[in-house]
């Protein structure tokens, strides 16, 4: 995808998350995430964009923590609204060749990096304030989706912070079946994952389905039986639920 098209994503996926977290209301638990109320999911979603838009704007070289600048219900949304838009403005802005901090592998610049972590990052909480709101979910376009599905098993979870660990070594296939290449092999162990695309080899457990269902399955924003089959061994799927959460 282009960085302008990750930057479109990102404006309606922070539209859609503050609409669905109004017909919440403050109070609403997030299922998707235990322990939050959709306060705690607007508050976190918007120190995010925070973040992330000062590595742009300010073309910060090192890590910082993320603020946690805390507002009143009543302030929630104008806050929220204020700091995505002024996301979106410094990735549109941005020179294709800034040079700042970025903390995964693959992007073809960091303003291309923060466009498309901060389109997905916000996608998914989207979801989440949906599932808070008891509403339909929005859809995610399969070539979205499985950009998605890539940045989480090749970037997130090829890390060392990666609690994906197997006792016994085990493999899982994953097939967006609805994106042209979007097959990936996940070999577990008790080492951090190691990721290849493709599916070529024999596996443990395969799991398949359209992209949509699997970015949100991945991501345990759905259960597996919502669209997605499992072939195989059930427990090594079962182990991912359990393991890869991001911390």
């Amino acid at each position: 995808m282009e960085t302008a098209a990750y930057i479109d994503t990102l404006e309606s996926e922070g539209d859609a998350l503050l609409a669905a977290a109004e017909r919440a209301g403050p109070d609403a638990e997030v299922p998707s995430c235990p322990g939050w109320r959709v306060r705690d999911l607007v508050l976190h979603t918007g120190n995010v964009h925070r973040w992330a838009g000062g590595y742009v704007a300010e073309a910060r070289a090192e890590p910082r923590p993320i603020g946690e600048e805390n507002v009143t219900d009543a302030e929630l949304a104008a806050w929220f609204r204020d700091g995505h838009r002024r996301l979106a403005d410094c990735l549109r802005e941005a020179r294709e060749d800034l040079e700042c901090w970025s903390f995964l592998d693959g992007s073809p610049s960091t303003r291309a990096f923060w466009a498309r972590r901060q389109a997905h990052e916000t996608c998914v909480h989207r979801v989440d304030a949906e599932l808070a709101a008891g509403a339909e979910l929005g859809p995610v376009t399969a070539e979205f989706a499985g950009d998605g599905i890539d940045e989480l098993l090749t970037g997130f979870h090829t890390r060392s912070r990666s609690r994906v660990r197997s006792e016994r070594p085990v493999t899982l296939a994953v097939r967006a079946s609805d994106v042209p290449g979007g097959e990936w092999t996940v070999r577990m162990s008790q080492l951090p994952p190691a990721v290849e695309r493709g599916a070529d080899g024999e596996t443990d457990c395969r799991l398949s389905g359209p992209a949509a269902t699997l970015y949100l399955a991945l991501w345990n924003r759905l259960p597996y039986g919502d669209g997605v089959r499992i072939e195989g061994d059930a427990s090594v799927a079962t182990l991912w639920q359990q393991t890869s959460a991001i911390g």
